[in-house]
């Protein structure tokens, strides 16, 4: 004997608790106007992150120390059950009134609004000194060994007599000037203090070309005090890149 019947499905869909309008977003300022902010997603049965423009926070509430001044907009990226979403706040800042992370002051200075002007640690392929040179790949440990010291030999990058300015004022800005007397290029950076990068983005780091060419304009920071800055990339893939790891080396302008 066959019998055959209609299978039990359980059917389930998934369903938005809320709409983006029912999201509440709270900002919360340590001080009037100040630069320490709680930021809470306050809904139930939300989840998501949040992204504060320097990193993002995998969590309802994240405490942070914004280190520009002026009107930031932070995101929330959640769902709301069936849909994702993305919703915003602002917050206005007028006081860097808790201390930022060390790196910030050694890249900017402690005139953060000025900011401060690098150039390459190097003096020329007369001294053979190694400030931009090729690294072997994949391996930040590696960054003082010089497969060729390109910089100090034969073939310093095209920008060698540049300058790059790094400042908060009123957002993270990066300036590049390829050469004295040439018209700068304004950009941003994203300086993650946590796991030591940063983040050029629509100007190029100085020496950013031939065999060092990297086009995420992304770096690892081997070191950065007030005095010297040390930045490697793992795999130069850029357009005429060679694929190798790259060392650059650079010190505050006025130590000229």
């Amino acid at each position: 004997m066959v019998s055959g019947c209609d299978p039990i499905v359980d059917e389930q869909s998934l369903k938005n608790t809320t709409d983006v309008a029912g999201v509440e977003l709270i900002a919360t300022q340590s001080t009037p106007g100040g630069n320490k902010i709680e930021l809470l997603m306050a809904t139930p049965g939300i989840t998501g992150y949040w992204d504060y423009n320097l990193g993002t926070a995998l969590t309802d509430r994240v405490t942070i120390v914004y280190p520009i001044p002026g009107k930031a907009t932070f995101t929330y990226v959640g769902t709301l059950g069936a849909e994702f979403f993305t919703k915003t706040i602002d917050v206005q800042i007028d006081k860097l009134d808790t201390p930022l992370d060390q790196d910030y002051y050694d890249l900017v200075s402690e005139n953060t609004s000025a900011g401060k002007t690098w150039v390459f640690a190097g003096t020329g392929p007369d001294t053979n000194d190694m400030y931009w040179y090729m690294s072997p790949p994949n391996d930040p440990a590696s960054w003082g060994t010089a497969w060729w010291n390109a910089g100090g030999t034969c073939c310093p990058p095209s920008d060698v007599a540049g300058s790059m300015k790094f400042d908060l004022n009123g957002a993270a800005n990066f300036t590049y000037t390829k050469k004295p007397g040439e018209a700068p290029v304004k950009g941003s950076f994203v300086l993650n203090t946590k796991d030591q990068t940063i983040q050029i983005n629509g100007a190029n780091l100085l020496g950013n070309e031939g065999c060092a060419a990297n086009k995420e304009n992304f770096y690892k920071i081997i070191s950065l005090t007030e005095d010297e800055m040390i930045l490697y990339v793992p795999l130069a893939t850029g357009d005429g890149g060679c694929w190798t790891g790259w060392t650059w080396k650079f010190k505050p302008q006025e130590d000229l």
